[in-house]
């Protein structure tokens, strides 16, 4: 069949038509959330498994996606890429869903909409700090973290000054809901110690030495616990207004040879760092344990192994601070607070039997001057309020 001219360029123009439909991205999905507890869940991340859903199978720019709420309102949305492999796993925003209510949010791709999309006031955050010898610190708008790498334990082993032999996992304690970190370490470089003051902001009077500080590991075996010593290597995974997350990698350790690689995250508005440790061994690992220190035992203690909730609360300069462990009490074997007159071995340690070599629990802390909470009783509600969260999260449905 012949096609004059005209005819050819009617064809190309019906496929180019096409092309243009093909390339164009729809999506308009109600993303059903139901809370089965009790009490309102305000601000809690949700997070939408981007690839088991196949409403965003088709899509190939994610960042076009937006979501609002009932009102039309534009929320704060991040994107995950777990694997790093350069496509998104997991978008998160946050919801408001009152007690045993269900909320629907609409997830959806507008270009002039697009152009509204929100800028978020608040962030979490973390990263590898060179300029303190080699800290990994993380932080949100309640609460930061951090712990200490190989170039400390390096000054340790070769007995120079400087360093810090530990993989505990010390706390700094915030007023304020902004980042800090960078400011802290950049004002510590010509005024050294200064974090160690409170200027305000708040400030690290935490002791973390050879113990486990909020949420450190090892293994318990004969009135003992061994440790490993620094971690060696991190990886960002991601740092948003919404969550952070990174790894720790630690090298083998112990008559064992166990190696751990901690992916940890933290949320925004959440006091608890999220740990998800993996575990692997030359052998059989007799228990995997997570400690609280107890300083010198001036504070109060609290162990409640059938709903894996541990608490500590002691005084702290001229004020108080609150410290927590939450997990799946299932995998709890027993849980005591062990006394010590060897420096920083008295602690709080948790005994786990970890399912698959991978240990998940939630590790976190509050200070009284921070205004989140008035009382130890406050905390103990805190702790009980994770635990329940963990135990059941909101129910997520698309349709």
């Amino acid at each position: 069949m012949k096609l004059n001219f005209k005819n050819s360029i009617f064809f190309l123009g019906i496929i180019g038509l096409f092309s243009s439909f093909e390339g164009h991205q729809n999506l308009d999905k109600k993303i059903i959330i139901e809370n089965k507890l009790g009490f309102d869940r305000i601000g809690e991340i949700v997070s939408i498994d981007l690839k088991k859903s196949k409403a965003f199978s088709s899509l190939k720019n994610y960042d076009d996606v937006l979501v609002k709420n009932e009102k039309g309102e534009l929320l704060v949305t991040q994107l995950l890429d777990n694997d790093l492999d350069g496509t998104p796993d997991e978008l998160l925003f946050q919801a408001a869903v009152p007690a045993l209510s269900k909320v629907i949010y609409t997830v959806f791709i507008d270009a002039k909409e697009a152009l509204k999309r929100p800028t978020a006031a608040l962030t979490t955050y973390a990263r590898f700090v060179p300029e303190r010898i080699d800290d990994f610190a993380w932080e949100n708008d309640k609460v930061a973290f951090r712990t200490y790498g190989p170039e400390a334990q390096r000054l340790v082993d070769e007995r120079k000054e400087g360093g810090t032999l530990s993989s505990g996992i010390d706390i700094w304690l915030k007023k304020v809901n902004y980042s800090i970190i960078d400011s802290w370490y950049t004002k510590n470089v010509t005024a050294a110690g200064y974090y160690h003051i409170d200027h305000g902001e708040g400030y690290d009077p935490y002791h973390v030495g050879y113990s486990r500080g909020t949420g450190g590991t090892g293994i318990w075996e004969k009135d003992s616990l061994y440790t490993s010593k620094n971690f060696q290597k991190y990886k960002v995974i991601a740092k948003g207004p919404l969550r952070t997350v990174f790894e720790l990698e630690y090298p083998a350790w112990s008559k064992y040879g166990v190696k751990e690689v901690k992916r940890i995250s933290l949320d925004l508005g959440s006091n608890f760092s999220k740990f998800e440790n993996k575990i692997s061994s030359v052998s059989k690992i007799p228990n995997y344990t997570l400690g609280i220190t107890l300083h010198q035992e001036k504070g109060k203690v609290s162990i409640d192994a059938k709903k894996g909730v541990f608490r500590h609360w002691e005084p702290m300069d001229d004020s108080y601070v609150g410290e927590g462990i939450v997990m799946d009490p299932k995998t709890v074997k027993k849980a005591f607070d062990y006394h010590s007159k060897a420096v920083d071995q008295s602690q709080i340690l948790i005994v786990t039997e970890p399912k698959n070599s991978t240990l998940v629990y939630y590790a976190g802390f509050v200070w009284l001057k921070s205004g989140q909470v008035n009382s130890v009783e406050e905390w103990d509600a805190l702790l009980e309020k994770q635990a329940q969260l963990v135990q059941s999260p909101l129910s997520v449905e698309i349709h």
